[in-house]
């Protein structure tokens, strides 16, 4: 969770707006809006084939993930492997590279190689993209993932990445990072996500093509695994109010998840993002992979201060550090954090409704959702952030919202129940006005799914009607 304040993204963002003389997107009008952030909204009815991602609303996911998929892209270097997860390994190397750890000012020499997708269209000319992966990468890798588009004007974008990523920190790898400074006039990337500069000029983003990198030390013969990489293509109106749902399930239903508190982490681990209080999203994440039967082991743990409780919430927030963000709340950084555990998928994407978040709950999947707003707006929570995840475990009789809210004093205390009108509007609203009236942005319906890889069917159900599976 964060305060009421200035970061360095709404800087940034606010000095693009005034040299663009542009109309702001969400993700540029203020990236305080997340201590978490990313798109996909599911909903609404297309013709796309089982299974496979399409049109939903104003948000378009489109995953690349099977044999077929990994076939379809160009290849340098990567080989394409079947199984029971199918991905992309390091197999010949296409080359040698160097590269400067910008953190750590450490500069080793690589051998890579890469995948490119397909190029895919926009079945939602975007305002807006946010990439999602799923790797494994052993001591010693690390994968670079990046974006190109074309304009609707014909244009292309250069090469942006999206993400410098490896579940380790040790001295073999570079850190885990983002890239500030990716713009060129048109667009920029903040943090993780994509975003047009001037949405009133009718520029969107009509297609794109991802880019995997896959890196290891010279001579090694280990691989990085790239099981899953997608994006979330979205144009989300700018409002200030969305339209209510009406309550979907007619009975309640609640999740068993693990209730973790950031706040008994204050103080801990200050070089991640502060120490715990600014620890939503990682605690969040970890909660729901805990849900679904994962924790860190024993020898991950190690290296916690046996006095702290709950030492995997310390866990998650070290192994989510975005350090160029310098904080936990990169979005596709804890989808690919979550992924390290055995068999487990992740995405970022965007939702419409309640009634969408209902549907996965009512299946057995709870979500990580990204919201933002003053004190006034939302009962019971007793704070006011421009940026926090929470959970949605359930939902009442009535259709109020049961979260695990991990900026709790306490493990028991995590557990909430939000009325649904007041949750809906701070979650999927696009714009906001904070306690000194000043306009802000909100995140547009952000949402982090995590799922296993062997989901029952009901749960399959649900995924592959909102493009997951």
């Amino acid at each position: 969770m964060t305060s009421e304040t200035t970061n360095r993204r709404t800087v940034l963002a606010a000095a693009v707006a005034v040299a663009a003389s542009a109309v702001a997107t969400p993700a540029a009008l203020a990236a305080d809006s997340r201590s978490g952030g990313a798109t996909t909204t599911p909903g609404g009815s297309d013709k796309r084939r089982p299974g496979r991602p399409g049109k939903a609303g104003n948000v378009e996911l489109h995953t690349w993930s099977s044999r077929r998929d990994w076939d379809a892209g160009r290849a340098k270097g990567t080989e394409a492997r079947s199984g029971h997860r199918p991905g992309i390994v390091l197999a010949t190397p296409a080359g040698r590279t160097d590269y400067t750890d910008p953190h750590t000012k450490k500069t080793a020499t690589w051998e890579y190689a890469t995948w490119t997708s397909p190029r895919h269209t926009c079945a939602v000319p975007a305002g807006e993209l946010v990439a999602s992966w799923n790797a494994h990468t052993p001591e010693g890798t690390w994968i670079r993932t990046e974006v190109r588009g074309t304009y609707s004007d014909g244009t292309d974008t250069p090469w942006y990445t999206m993400g410098v990523w490896t579940s380790g920190d040790g001295d073999d790898v570079p850190r885990r990072t983002s890239v500030d400074g990716q713009s060129d006039g048109k667009s920029t990337v903040y943090t993780d996500t994509f975003s047009i500069d001037d949405l009133g000029s009718g520029l969107r983003l009509a297609s794109y093509r991802l880019r995997v990198t896959l890196y290891r030390a010279p001579g090694s013969d280990t691989t990085p695994t790239v099981w899953r990489v997608g994006a979330m293509c979205s144009d989300v109106p700018e409002r200030f109010e969305v339209p209510a749902s009406e309550p979907g399930l007619g009975r309640a239903v609640e999740l068993k998840v693990p209730r973790y508190s950031q706040e008994i982490h204050k103080g801990q681990y200050p070089e991640y993002d502060n120490g715990g209080e600014a620890w939503c999203s990682p605690t969040s994440s970890q909660m729901i992979i805990e849900y679904w039967g994962r924790e860190p082991t024993a020898d991950d743990l190690a290296w916690v201060n046996p006095d702290y409780a709950d030492p995997q919430v310390c866990h998650a927030a070290r192994y989510t550090f975005d350090y160029q963000y310098e904080g936990c709340g990169n979005w596709p950084f804890n989808g690919a954090y979550a992924a390290t555990y055995r068999d487990m998928n992740a995405v970022v994407t965007r939702m419409s409704s309640l009634n969408d978040a209902e549907e996965f709950v009512a299946a057995g999947i709870p979500l990580i959702t990204s919201q933002s707003f003053i004190e006034s707006e939302l009962d019971g929570a007793g704070y006011g952030t421009s940026g926090h995840l929470m959970t949605v475990i359930g939902f009442t009789g009535d259709g109020d919202v049961i979260a695990n809210d991990p900026a709790s004093p306490d493990n028991p205390s995590v557990r909430h129940v939000y009325k649904r009108r007041q949750w809906e509007n701070i979650w999927l609203r696009t714009k906001r006005k904070d306690a000194d009236g000043k306009v802000k942005s909100g995140t547009g319906g952000v949402c982090y799914v995590y799922w296993p890889l062997d989901p029952t069917p009901a749960q399959r159900r649900v995924l592959r009607k909102h493009g997951l599976a």
